[in-house]
């Protein structure tokens, strides 16, 4: 069994305002708090991501940088993460990082939202900004609906303790 987490970049800010290239977008002081508030909680979890694969935008990357800090684990970008983001993609991935039990892939929608339902078998499963889901697979060679969600957290329920 492998637990699959997908977390959604925290909040960035509004695109539109922004005027620079959207990849270098970073998160917002809010996303910053989303990301340590999660960091504490995932910490907190015998079984907390082993390694985190994140897209090289910005603000995935700095997402995951927070978050992997607070679980004492690996960050590893992915080119893969900011491009279309399926089924076939996370299989590689997987494949890739076969020493990983718990990998953690922060990237974007909706991409992910796509996948998450894909993986359980459903209709798109909406992702918030700064949300995580845990998926467990029984395998590295996915089958769609074969997974099973274990939970989905938007941000909001994250305790600021």
């Amino acid at each position: 069994m492998i637990a699959v987490h997908l977390l959604r970049h925290a909040h960035a800010g509004d695109p539109e305002r922004w005027t620079d290239d959207d990849s270098l977008r970073p998160l917002s002081d809010k996303g910053r708090r989303q990301c340590e508030r999660l960091g504490r909680l995932l910490a907190g979890l015998d079984e907390s991501p082993d390694l985190f694969l994140t897209s090289p935008r910005v603000r995935a990357t700095q997402t995951a940088q927070l978050v992997a800090d607070a679980v004492g684990a690996p960050v590893v970008v992915d080119r893969r993460l900011a491009a279309p983001f399926d089924i076939a993609v996370l299989e590689d991935l997987l494949l890739a990082h076969a020493d990983a039990e718990r990998p953690c892939f922060v990237g974007h929608d909706p991409d992910f939202s796509e996948l998450l339902g894909e993986l359980v078998g459903v209709a798109a499963v909406p992702m918030r900004k700064g949300a995580i889901a845990r998926v467990d697979v029984p395998s590295r060679d996915l089958v769609p609906g074969r997974g099973v969600l274990r939970y989905l957290l938007p941000p909001e329920v994250v305790s600021g303790r």
